[in-house]
C-alpha cells in the first residue's frame, strides 16, 4: 500500500479504535442518547439493497453481525432490497419485535419515517453510511472526500491523456438525487474538477441502477457524437456501464468510481478506470456498532466530526485505488473485498501480473 493510503488507513483504524475503547467519554457536539435498562438487547439493522453496490451483503452484512453479537448483544439485519415500502415493513417488523438500537442505511429517504417511529418510541436511530434526518448519529466515509478522490481521478486522467482541463469534455454521471450522499460525492468532485477548469460537458440523471445509468450514458454519448475526454461516475456500479458504452465504440478515456467492487478493480487494472475509491466497510459497521452499543450501556459515544444540522458525526476517511495498489487492497482480505482468485480472471490475468495482485 502506498505511504499515503497507509497512513489514511492508519488513521481510520485509530478513529474506530478510540470510539471503540472510550465509549464512556462526552462529545463536544452531542447529548447523551440512552436507552431505559429493560430495552432488548437487540440491534435492528436495515440495509439498502444489493444492486446499487455488493458492499452491503458481502462486506457491510457480515462486519456488522460480527460486531454486534461479539459483544454480546444480538443483531436483526435486513435488507430491503430497493424497495422503499418493504423498508417500511421491515422497520414495523422490528419494532415490533423490539429493538434497543437502530441502525439504518437510507433508502431514497424510506429511513426518515422509520427513524420518526423509532425516536417516538424511544429507540436511538445511527444513521448508517447515508445520513437521515432527525437521526441521533451518523456514521459513514467523509462523502466530500470521496467526491474529491473522483474528481482527482478525472483531472489526473486528463493530464496523462494530454487533455486540457479547461477545453476536455467531460461528462457527470452523479447518484440518486433522494440520497444526500450523492450531492455530498457530486460536490466533492466538481470542487475538485472546478478548480482544474472543467465544466461539464454533459450530465445524466442520477440514479443508482447500473442498466439505467448506461442508458442515460449511451443518450448523452449519441448527443456528444462521442466526443468525450473524460467520465466523472460516482460509483463502480455505473462506471460498469458507462465502460461498457465506451467499449462497444472502441474507446477509453478517464472514468471514476468507488466501492472497489469486483468489476470496479478489474476495470481499474484493465485501464478502463482510472481509480476507485475504498471504504473499508469494517471500520464503518465496527463504528456503527460501537455506537449502538455504547447507549444501550448506557454511555455517551465518541464522534469526531458533525454535520451542519449539529448530529454528531462519525467521519472515516476513504482510501483512493490507482491500478498499482490494487494489490494492497486485495492483500487486506477483509470482508467484502475480492480475492486475486476472483479478480484475476480471463482477461485481467495478465494485469494481476503487471502489477503484483496475487
Amino acid at each position: 500500500m502506498s505511504k499515503r493510503s497507509s497512513i489514511a488507513l492508519a488513521a481510520t483504524a485509530a478513529a474506530v479504535a478510540l470510539l471503540l475503547a472510550a465509549c464512556s467519554s462526552s462529545s463536544s457536539s452531542s447529548s447523551a442518547v440512552s436507552a431505559a435498562p429493560d430495552k432488548a438487547k437487540r440491534i435492528c439493522v436495515i440495509l439498502p439493497d444489493s444492486a446499487s453496490s455488493p458492499r452491503y451483503e458481502q462486506g457491510d452484512r457480515p462486519a456488522l453481525e460480527a460486531a454486534i453479537t461479539a459483544a454480546g448483544f444480538t443483531a436483526d439485519i435486513q435488507n430491503a432490497q430497493g424497495d422503499t415500502a418493504k423498508f417500511g415493513t421491515i422497520a414495523d417488523q422490528q419494532l415490533a419485535a423490539g429493538c434497543g438500537a437502530m441502525i439504518l442505511d437510507d433508502l431514497q429517504g424510506a429511513g426518515i419515517q422509520v427513524t420518526a417511529k423509532a425516536k417516538a418510541q424511544g429507540i436511538p436511530v445511527i444513521a448508517y453510511d447515508r445520513a437521515i434526518a432527525g437521526a441521533d448519529y451518523y456514521v459513514s466515509f467523509d462523502n466530500v472526500k470521496v467526491g474529491g478522490l473522483e474528481g482527482q481521478m478525472i483531472v489526473d486522467g486528463l493530464k496523462a491523456a494530454g487533455k486540457d482541463a479547461k477545453t476536455a469534455k467531460v461528462v457527470y454521471v452523479g447518484g440518486d438525487a433522494a440520497d444526500g450522499n450523492a450531492k455530498m460525492f457530486r460536490d466533492g468532485a466538481v470542487a475538485v474538477m472546478s478548480a482544474a477548469g472543467i465544466s461539464p460537458a454533459g450530465e445524466t440523471p442520477g440514479v443508482w441502477d447500473g442498466a439505467k445509468a448506461t442508458t442515460y450514458f449511451e443518450q448523452v454519448f449519441t448527443k456528444l457524437k462521442g466526443k468525450i475526454d473524460a467520465v466523472w461516475v460516482a460509483n463502480d456500479t455505473n462506471a460498469a456501464g458507462v465502460i461498457t458504452v465506451l467499449d462497444h465504440n472502441g474507446m477509453k478515456v478517464p472514468v471514476s468510481g468507488q466501492d472497489a467492487s469486483l468489476a470496479g478493480l478489474q476495470n481499474v487494472l484493465l485501464g478502463k478506470q482510472t481509480g476507485t475509491v475504498y471504504k473499508p466497510f469494517k471500520l464503518e459497521a465496527d463504528a456503527a456498532s460501537a455506537i449502538a452499543i455504547a447507549i444501550l450501556k448506557g454511555e455517551t459515544p465518541t464522534v469526531n466530526s458533525k454535520l451542519a444540522d449539529g448530529t454528531p458525526f462519525m467521519a472515516l476517511t476513504p482510501i483512493s485505488v490507482s491500478a498499482a495498489t490494487v494489490k494492497d487492497v486485495v492483500s487486506t482480505g477483509a470482508a467484502g473485498v475480492p480475492t486475486a482468485a476472483e479478480i484475476c480472471a480471463g482477461a485481467v490475468a495478465a494485469a494481476c501480473t503487471k502489477y503484483g495482485v496475487q
